[in-house]
């Protein structure tokens, strides 16, 4: 059986695949499985599927023979060029994908690439949804991830008892808006880490009990997710990695991006000076070194 848009989506008649499974992907995989989907999975490096195929994955050769077999295809890769050598290249997920079949991007990728995997779905006569993702690993496992949609609104609302299982879905706009909803996220997520760092080192050089202070301060202004997720961590130094560091620098320099290279004539920011940029970079030249290791 198969169940494109808009025969309604069901466990037992929509064949999902996945492709990407990371620590993130592979637990929001695993929760379609213990939902009762038929799951076929894609994996560069076949060892990493084994745990899903203990449950009952299949495993496609290809991202061209998942997509054939599947009535819905996620993708949760770790950088735009992955995105657009799994799905546009030759022999990705669009070369297979049925009519009014759809792909979902849940990669923090590029508004841009968003648009344009959407015009070249549309005219295969299949559908596209860009859904990046915040919550975590934590997220991730518990299925109460925030899923941030960018796409036809009615694809979306068909794809709900999908997203069901993974969080709670917000939809945008158009193809790319769920992906500029995630930058602004990540904006906001880098600001409250730095201020809850600096906030506790204050604290404790101050001489307050630490979370004595974070429980003062929670109820009001300051209170934040953030908070909530990281602040007893940070006090216990528990600082085991719920993701690489990079991926975080790669976000927000896709907002740079955005602003520099006039994707969008809608964004625009206030410049200071012009060293904005030659800081980003010095940034970004630190991304692949830094493991999230806070001292």
């Amino acid at each position: 059986m198969s169940t494109p848009y808009p025969i309604p989506v069901t466990p037992t008649k929509t064949r999902v695949g996945w492709i990407g499974i990371g620590v993130m992907g592979s637990a929001m995989a695993s929760r379609l499985l213990s939902a009762g989907y038929s799951l076929a999975v894609y994996a560069r490096n076949p060892s990493k599927s084994l745990s899903l195929q203990s449950q009952g994955a299949c495993i496609a050769d290809s991202p061209l023979e998942l997509a054939c077999s599947s009535d819905v295809v996620f993708t949760m890769l770790g950088h735009p060029r992955d995105v657009r050598s799994i799905v546009l290249e030759k022999n990705g997920v669009l070369s297979g994908l049925n009519p009014n079949c759809v792909t979902i991007d849940m990669t923090s990728s590029h508004p841009a690439l968003a648009r344009e995997i959407f015009a070249a779905a549309r005219e295969k006569n299949c559908w596209t949804v860009d859904a990046p993702v915040s919550g975590g690993d934590i997220g991730a496992r518990d299925g109460k991830l925030a899923i941030l949609a960018g796409g036809d609104r009615g694809v979306v609302e068909w794809l709900s008892p999908l997203f069901e299982i993974l969080g709670k879905t917000t939809y945008l706009g158009p193809a790319g808006s769920g992906q500029s909803c995630k930058i602004g996220n990540q904006i906001l997520v880098g600001a409250n880490l730095i201020g809850l760092s600096e906030g506790l080192v204050f604290a404790e050089r101050a001489g307050l009990d630490k979370r004595q202070f974070l429980d003062a301060v929670r109820g009001g202004a300051a209170g934040s997710m953030v908070m909530e997720l990281f602040g007893e961590r940070a006090i216990e130094r528990d600082f085991r990695p719920g993701g690489f560091a990079e991926y975080m620098v790669k976000d927000l320099g896709m907002g740079v991006d955005v602003v520099e290279e006039g994707d969008d004539d809608r964004v625009d920011m206030v410049r200071i000076d012009g060293s904005g940029r030659k800081r980003w970079d010095v940034i970004k030249g630190f991304g692949g070194m830094v493991k999230l290791h806070v001292d």
